[in-house]
């Protein structure tokens, strides 16, 4: 179970170098707030599939 969905093949050495590129790429300051911006749009996005789901729902039932 060493791969993760998207990785592929990528080992833990590999995720690590990529992690430290990263890192150098956008500064420890950076990524917090990359990550919250990444969080928003996933709140986002279920939010609109909820909604879309309600609206199904809605037009089976009439």
């Amino acid at each position: 179970m060493n791969t993760l969905l998207f990785l592929g093949n990528l080992g833990t050495a590999e995720i690590i170098i990529i992690a430290i590129v990263v890192l150098l790429l956008f500064g420890g300051k950076k990524i917090p707030e990359l990550m919250k911006g990444i969080g928003k749009g996933v709140k986002s996005f279920k939010d609109g599939v909820n909604g879309l789901e309600e609206d199904i729902k809605g037009t089976e039932k009439e």
